[in-house]
C-alpha cells in the first residue's frame, strides 16, 4: 500500500506529458528531456537512502517521511511557471519517491534471502498497480481538468498513506547488527567492479533504457499517430502495467527456482519482438495488443533483474538495492532523451530503438553468468 501511494503521483507524469507539451509548447525532444530529468534526477536519492537504511535502526520513520516529501514536491510542481521550474520540482518530488524503494525492498529481501526475486516481485505489485490506476485516473480527469489540477488531486493517496505510516511505522522491523562502515563499502565496490558485476550493471541499464524509451514516447505516438484520446491512452498504460503486475511475482518466483538467465533472456526476447511491431502495426486494435504484450512482458522481468543485482553482493540489501535502482533508473533514463531525439525525426524510430536495446540486453544476458 505504501509503494502504491508513493508511486501514484509520479506515474501520472507520462500521461500528463502531452498536455504539458501543449500548454508549454514543448517538442518531443523536450518531452523526452523532461522525463529523463524526472527519472535521472529522482535516482540521486536511491543510493543515499540505501546507505541510511543500512545505518539506522528505525527504518519505519524513514519510510513515513517519504510520503510527505512526495506530496509537497508534486504540489509545488503543479504551480511551476515554466519548463525548467517544472523539471526541477518534479525531480525534487521524485527524490522522496525514490527514497522509499531501497529502504522498503531492503527490509523485505532481508526477511526472505532465498526468495529475492519473488519478494521483489511482490513489492513491485504496489508500484505497478499505481502505474495501472494513475494513468487511467489522470487520463479521465484530463478530459475535464487541466494538468495542474490533475497533478494536485493525484497527491491525495500519498497524503493519506503518510498519515497511516506515522501511526504504523513501528510495524517495520528494526535493522539488526552493526551499521554500515567503510569496510562494507569497500567490499561492495570491489564486488561491482568484477566482470560479473559490470555485466550485470550493463544488462539492467540497457533494460531500463528500453523501458523508459517506451514510456516517454508512447503517449505522443498513440495520440498523434493513431488518434487515441487521453482516456484511451490512460487505459492502454493501465493494461500493460496490469500484465506487468501479474507477471513480476510469478516470473520472480520462477527465476528463484530455475535460474535468472532463462527467465530474463526469454522475457526480453519476447518483449523485443512485440516492441518492434509497435512501429509497424496499422490499426489501433493491433497496436493495443502489441503494446500490452511488449511493454507488459518487459516490465514483468524487472524483479528478476533487480534480484540479480542483489545476487552479486548477497549482503547490505538496502545499499545494494539503492545502487541497483540508481543505476537502472538513473543511467537508464537516457533512454527517454535518446527516444525523444529519434522521435523528433519519426516517432516510430523510438520503438525500433527500444526493441534494439532490448535485444542487446538479451544477447548480453545469454553470455552472462547470473548464478
Amino acid at each position: 500500500m505504501g509503494h502504491f501511494a508513493n508511486d501514484w503521483p509520479g506515474t501520472t507524469i507520462y500521461i500528463l506529458a502531452p498536455a504539458i507539451a501543449l500548454t508549454m509548447d514543448l517538442t518531443p525532444a523536450q518531452v523526452g528531456l523532461l522525463i529523463t530529468l524526472h527519472s535521472a534526477g529522482s535516482s540521486l536519492a536511491f543510493l543515499p537512502a540505501g546507505l541510511i537504511a543500512d545505518s539506522v535502526r528505525k527504518r519505519g520513520m524513514l519510510l513515513a517521511m517519504t510520503f510527505w516529501w512526495v506530496a509537497i514536491g508534486y504540489l509545488c510542481a503543479s504551480l511551476a511557471p515554466n519548463f525548467w521550474w517544472l523539471a526541477g520540482l518534479i525531480c525534487f518530488a521524485g527524490l522522496g519517491d525514490s527514497a522509499w524503494h531501497p529502504i522498503a525492498t531492503g527490509v523485505m529481501v532481508e526477511q526472505m534471502p532465498n526468495r529475492r526475486a519473488k519478494v521483489l516481485g511482490i513489492h513491485a505489485v504496489g508500484g505497478t498497480l499505481a502505474a495501472v490506476g494513475a494513468p487511467m485516473f489522470a487520463g479521465f480527469l484530463l478530459a475535464v481538468l487541466d494538468w495542474r489540477t490533475v497533478l494536485q488531486v493525484s497527491v491525495i493517496p500519498t497524503v493519506l498513506m503518510g498519515i497511516v505510516f506515522l501511526k504504523r511505522a513501528h510495524w517495520i522491523p528494526h535493522r539488526q547488527g552493526h551499521g554500515l562502515n567503510r569496510s562494507d563499502l569497500k567490499l561492495l565496490a570491489l564486488l561491482w567492479l568484477t566482470p560479473r558485476g559490470m555485466r550485470t550493471i550493463a544488462i539492467v541499464v540497457l533494460y531500463d533504457m528500453a523501458m523508459i524509451a517506451i514510456l516517454s514516447m508512447l503517449p505522443l505516438f498513440v495520440q498523434n499517430t493513431h488518434g487515441f484520446t487521453t482516456s484511451q491512452t490512460g487505459m492502454l498504460f493501465g493494461a500493460f502495467w496490469l500484465l506487468s503486475a501479474a507477471l513480476q511475482p510469478v516470473l520472480g518466483n520462477l527465476s528463484d527456482v530455475v535460474g535468472r538467465k532463462r527467465v530474463a533472456a526469454s522475457g526480453m526476447a519476447i518483449a523485443a519482438v512485440f516492441i518492434a511491431m509497435i512501429a509497424a502495426v496499422p490499426t489501433p486494435l493491433s497496436l493495443t495488443a502489441v503494446v500490452i504484450l511488449g511493454a507488459g512482458t518487459l516490465g514483468g522481468i524487472r524483479a528478476v533483474l533487480l534480484a540479480s543485482m542483489v545476487d552479486v553482493t548477497g549482503q547490505r540489501e538496502s545499499t545494494t538495492l539503492g545502487f541497483a535502482f540508481a543505476v537502472m533508473d538513473g543511467v537508464g533514463a537516457l533512454g527517454a532523451v535518446l527516444a525523444g531525439v529519434l522521435g523528433s525525426i519519426d516517432l516510430t524510430y523510438a520503438f525500433l530503438f527500444s526493441a534494439a536495446v532490448t535485444f542487446a540486453a538479451m544477447g548480453l544476458s545469454l553470455v552472462h553468468r547470473f548464478e
